[in-house]
């Protein structure tokens, strides 16, 4: 972008869409076969979070979450929901 460019509603949302159907592209279970749960580390990879905005998901509940041994777990299906715009 030059410094005198200006970027429009119309340039944002057309962008904010192909981010969103990168993501669930990858998302789709076809493409990763097996692969039901996520760990932590994986979601925010995904979502490109940090650990602190994953952790505000699980409290306020937006992003559901499995714990086992310490491990925290999230369904793929459940991310889905999220990327689509419904609270867990």
């Amino acid at each position: 972008m030059r410094p005198n460019e200006l970027v429009t509603t119309e340039a944002l949302d057309a962008f904010e869409k192909r981010i969103l159907e990168k993501i669930e592209a990858l998302l789709q279970p076809e493409k990763r076969p097996g692969k039901q749960w996520l760990k932590s580390k994986d979601v925010r990879k995904l979502l490109n979070i940090s650990p602190g905005t994953l952790q505000n998901l699980r409290i306020n509940g937006t992003l559901s979450f499995t714990k086992i041994g310490g491990m925290m777990y999230y369904k793929l299906e459940d991310i889905q929901k999220v990327l689509e715009g419904g609270k867990q």
